[in-house]
Order: structure tokens, then sequence, then C-alpha cells
């Protein structure tokens, strides 16, 4: 029962932090993610593993400061390490969120991410596979982010882009907004796949379920503007 408990305070505790990022996005108040969103202090480490870099999006995309209380939790779980046998989405996201730290720290001067995790399977996979774990890691599609994975992902932006629509056929909105993110910062997707609409067509149906499809099509909706 415990365990039940603590892991519907850690979704909630997701949805909230992500909707409170949604928020700053679209032009509202910043006054700190876990504050804004109440996020008690016992599973906001939980939410940072989950979230990732999109913590700390305000900055990434608006470029503005994040409050100490956030940089505190972020610094927390960025100096844990991985687990022995973590997944490769999993290394990515944390490879991430220490980038994102690195960037945003200041004087702080959080050490840059040393090495990144493995991308071979990226030329190599399947583009559902391709679409399933570039959606998975879909905070590190960032104003800016250079790294190999997103590199040999732009290789491969018509496979992705016919991820995205298979996404959107099967109602797997999480996916399809990843992926669409990914669409946007990588440039370069067809003019008929209309992703700009079909983005509309994921938060229209999408949203309810799970906030971080809310954050991910904000996320993408700001990468297309800033495109030339």
């Amino acid at each position: 029962m415990e365990r039940a408990s603590t892991g519907a305070r850690l979704a909630e505790a997701v949805q909230n932090c992500a909707l409170s990022v949604v928020s700053v996005l679209r032009g509202g108040h910043h006054g700190g993610v876990f504050e804004q969103a109440g996020v008690p202090g016992p599973v906001m480490a939980g939410a940072v593993r989950v979230l990732g870099a999109d913590v700390l999006a305000p900055r990434a995309f608006l470029g503005l400061a994040p409050c100490a209380t956030d940089l505190d939790v972020v610094r927390a779980v960025a100096r844990c390490g991985l687990a022995e046998g973590a997944s490769v989405p999993v290394a990515w996201m944390h490879w991430g969120l220490r980038a994102a730290l690195h960037a945003a720290d200041g004087e702080r001067a959080f050490a840059a991410p040393v090495g990144e995790p493995e991308s071979a399977w990226v030329p190599t996979v399947s583009w559902p596979a391709l679409t399933h774990r570039l959606a998975q890691v879909a905070a590190l599609a960032t104003p800016g982010l250079e790294c190999a994975l997103a590199a040999q992902a732009s290789a491969r932006v018509p496979d992705l882009a016919r991820g995205f629509a298979r996404a959107v056929r099967r109602g797997d909105w999480l996916q399809a907004a990843g992926a669409g993110r990914w669409l946007a910062a990588l440039g370069g997707a067809p003019a008929s796949l209309g992703l700009a609409k079909g983005l509309e067509f994921v938060e229209h149906f999408g949203a309810a379920g799970d906030a971080r499809v809310r954050l991910h099509v904000q996320a993408a909706r700001l990468l297309l503007e800033a495109r030339p």
C-alpha cells in the first residue's frame, strides 16, 4: 500500500511539474517549477528523473534563470550516478539533465558531462524503434543542444516523420508529441506531414491524459517559431 501511495504521489508530481513548465513556456509567471507545482520534497527528485532537462526548460527556451530551489534539486539528482545496467534512454536523460544544469548553473559552474551515452543504434534501428526511443528522450530536443544523438537523428528525419504519423494514427499521444518535438528541433520535416497542425491535433486529444504531451507540444511550437 505504501509503495502504491508513493507511486501515485510521484505520478501526480510529474504531472504538476509538467504543467508548471508549460505555464512558464506560455508566458506565465516563473516562480520556480516545484514551488508553482506544489510538489512535496520527498518526490521532487523522482519528478526530476522522469522529466529530465525539462525541469530547466524555461531557461533553455526563454533564457529565464532557474530559481534556487529548482537548481538545488536538479544538482542533487545530477550528482547521483546511474544505476548499473541503466537503459540507453535513462542514460541519455541523465546526460541531458547534467548538460542543461551545466548551462544554467552560472557561478556555481556545475561540470559538463564527460562523454556521451551510446548512440550507434540511431542509424541502424527500424523507424518504429527509432521513434519509440527518441520520444523517450524528447527532453533533449532543446535549442542549441549539440550531441551525437541529435546529429545522427538528423539523418533520419523522414523515418521519424513516418513514426510521428504512425503514433498519431495509433493514438499514442505521448510518443507522437515527443517525436513531433524532435522533428521541430531537427528541421526538415516533409511539408506533406503538416507538423504544426499535427501537433495541434496531438495536444487536443492527448493533453488531458498526460501533461507531458502538452509540454512536448509547447516546446515543439517554440522550436518551430525560432526557425528562420
